[in-house]
Parts: structure tokens; sequence; C-alpha cells
């Protein structure tokens, strides 16, 4: 796809958060979006803490895995995840507000990775996030052909 064809990131990540009740179920504010990367936040409630009084790691990883997704759709082509990681580095507290910030560091083909790296707002690293996309066809706005 050519650069001339290619539409609008903002306008693909609006089309995506529209549908997206995942991730703002959960609170998660998009921020930022751009070619290759996007940055979310997402505080961190009493529903979210574990038995350990800290935040769990399921909602971090649902902030990380949302980030690593607006990131890796920015052409505009249908992206999932084929394969993610991730490593915890501190524990995240009750009312702490996390930013993840998401940047694709290689595609071809069909292929990505997509690095995110999650933080508080006192810029402690959280966790570190590897997701591998996978281009599976279709388009997530519809082309000038179908309007």
């Amino acid at each position: 796809m050519s650069e001339t064809t290619r539409p609008a990131v903002e306008a693909v990540a609006a089309a995506m958060w529209a549908e997206d009740r995942a991730s703002r179920g959960l609170g998660m504010e998009l921020l930022e979006v751009g070619e290759r990367r996007a940055k979310l936040a997402m505080r961190i409630g009493e529903a979210m803490v574990n038995g350990h009084g800290i935040a769990h790691g399921g909602f971090i990883f649902s902030l990380a895995d949302s980030a690593f997704a607006f990131a890796c759709n920015w052409t505009g082509e249908v992206t999932v995840a084929a394969h993610c990681q991730i490593t915890y580095l501190r524990p995240a507290k009750l009312g702490q507000r996390l930013i993840a910030e998401a940047e694709e560091t290689f595609r071809e083909g069909r292929n990505g990775i997509t690095d995110v790296r999650v933080r508080a707002e006192n810029g402690e690293t959280i966790a570190m996030f590897r997701g591998h996309s996978r281009t599976i066809g279709g388009r997530i706005l519809p082309s000038e052909k179908d309007a």
C-alpha cells in the first residue's frame, strides 16, 4: 500500500477506539497515536488489586496489549497479536496511573514486533512487553471503493 492511499493514523485509531469496549471498560485513555506508536493510560482501581495488595498482572498486561494494538494497526490493515510476553519489574499500586508507550520496531510482510514500556507517572518502569503481530487481511476503515 502506498503512502498516498494509507488512511490517517488518527482516523484508524478513532475507529478502533469506538469499538474497543475492553480498553474503555477498564478505564483506559488513548493519549497519543502516530505511525508505529501509541500511548495509553489507566488508573489502578479497587477491582484491579490482587491478594498481595498490588495491581494484578493481568490488568498491566491488558494496558500494554491495548497500546500494542494501536501501535501495530497504524496502517489501517487489521493486525492482531500472534504472541506476547511481559516482564514485570516493579509492582503497581492502588490509585497509580500507569502509562504504556508502544513502538512498532519491526514490520516485514505480514509480521511485526512492537515493544511497550509501562511506567508509573513518576517515571518508574513497571513492566516491559513485547508483542509479535500478524496482519490477517481486512481494513479497519472502509476503502473509498467500498463507500
